[in-house]
């Protein structure tokens, strides 16, 4: 079955937003990481993950997707078969907004928010897997 690994939200202040979380409602704190246009942090409530994101560039393509900062930017999907559930949301309209053979798959639901299909494991740590403190 699939599952929510992780709500996705922009913010301004990446730091204070995540201190926050871990702060007023103890949420741990799974460490930062990078990509070439943003920086993230997770943390886990003990179910799913918040990752905040900041982008280093509000024009860029995937900053605008979601809308102006902060909002919820999308939320990631764990499904067993990538293939399968790439077709099962074009059945229904949805815009493909990311690569459908990639791993992440990025889309819109029709009318609706910017969710990512994932393969299942995607987000669990990897043995000797590090990062960025």
């Amino acid at each position: 079955m699939a599952r929510i690994a992780h709500i996705a939200i922009k913010v301004d202040e990446i730091d204070r937003v995540a201190d926050f979380y871990e702060k007023a409602f103890g949420f741990a704190p799974k460490g930062k990481s990078r990509s070439p246009d943003r920086s993230r942090r997770r943390v886990n409530d003990g179910a799913v993950d918040l990752t905040f994101l900041k982008y280093d560039d509000e024009d860029s393509p995937m900053a605008q997707a979601a809308g102006q900062v902060p909002c919820i930017h999308h939320f990631a999907i764990e499904v067993d078969d990538l293939a399968k559930y790439v077709a099962k949301v074009r059945e229904f309209g949805c815009e493909i907004l990311s690569d459908p053979n990639t791993a992440p798959v990025k889309f819109r639901i029709p009318g609706g928010p910017i969710i990512e299909i994932v393969p299942e494991g995607r987000y669990q740590p990897k043995a000797g897997a590090k990062t960025i403190d």
